[in-house]
């Protein structure tokens, strides 16, 4: 896509005049961005770490699949280590002022663990990765065993793939370091109609909905933490990627409104419910499509689900 269309006009026109082809120019615009980023990784030798940071529902998982998808060949092998599975155990992490557990802090990581898991990694030893079981708040008795061979690479996703207290230690040589976010507003005439934050949120919203068995104001009540940790712990070391990936669809929100909107109006709380209304008034402007024509392998489905579940 040429000129991205963050317009609500054009958007509108797009997708009532001509959606498919729309819709391709969107997949089109990240897809572009993603093949750069494999024609500088592919031609690399030896154990590669790629490191790739970003914010909540910027889409990491899909675009850490799609990597490894595409520079798995020829015999080479490659992994995803998600930075999660390196949490500490519940009630071991660090702690706000207010005394409650601070998750979003790079210190409720078990960092000392991730050096030497990646430093065995580079050295083609045999590792064995931790596994975090989220359901009871602990590090698994199971692990993963992974060993990197000479032409081997491992993606490593998280919020904090990019701070130095995890990087600063390991060689420039074998470390690759990718951002990805949503870096598009759309505007209604000059005005910022929804924000990028406010796209990652619907995201988040449906997602989390779907597949975390979570209401909009529990959503609402995780997100003001999930930003403030973002704030604080990721945006200051953005500048440190060597690629910036910007995951924005021109017509996801044609797509996330009719999902999005049964999920603000059953938001209750009233500390809630001034923002769900406003966003519904926002979301409520763009024309709908289909969720059956977002194609089967688009990052859109990380967060809408899979062809066969998209009837919500």
């Amino acid at each position: 896509m040429q000129n991205l269309c963050n317009s609500l006009s054009i958007i509108n026109n797009n997708i009532r005049d001509n959606p498919d082809a729309f819709i391709f120019e969107s997949e089109k615009f990240y897809h572009d961005q993603l093949k750069k980023v494999i024609e500088l990784i592919k031609d690399r030798s030896g154990r590669e770490i790629i490191m790739l940071a970003g914010p909540s529902s910027s889409g990491k998982t899909t675009t850490a699949d799609k990597l490894l998808s595409a520079l798995t060949n020829g015999g080479r092998q490659g992994y995803v280590i998600s930075l999660d599975d390196f949490y500490l155990n519940a009630g071991e992490g660090p702690r706000k002022e207010d005394g409650s557990f601070d998750f979003e802090s790079v210190h409720a990581l078990d960092l000392p663990l991730i050096h030497s898991s990646i430093e065995q990694l580079l050295s083609g030893k045999e590792t064995k990765l931790p596994l975090f079981d989220f359901t009871v708040g602990k590090r698994s008795d199971k692990t993963r065993s992974v060993t990197l061979r000479e032409h081997d690479f491992v993606i490593i996703e998280g919020l904090h793939a990019l701070n130095p207290l995890i990087t600063s230690s390991f060689s420039s040589a074998n470390l690759i370091k990718l951002y990805i976010s949503v870096n598009s507003d759309i505007y209604d005439g000059d005005d910022v109609l929804l924000s990028r934050i406010e796209l990652r949120f619907l995201r988040r919203l449906v997602r989390d909905y779907k597949y975390r068995n979570s209401s909009a104001d529990n959503t609402f009540m995780l997100w003001t933490g999930v930003v403030e940790g973002e704030t604080k712990y990721l945006l200051p070391h953005r500048e440190n990627a060597d690629i910036r990936l910007n995951s924005f669809h021109p017509y996801e929100v044609c797509v996330l409104k009719d999902m999005a909107a049964p999920l603000l109006q059953s938001a209750v709380k009233e500390e809630y419910k001034k923002e769900a209304v406003r966003l519904l008034k926002s979301i409520s402007k763009f024309d709908t499509c289909p969720c059956g024509k977002v194609p089967a392998d688009s990052l859109l489905r990380e967060f809408i689900g899979p062809m066969e579940e998209c009837k919500f």
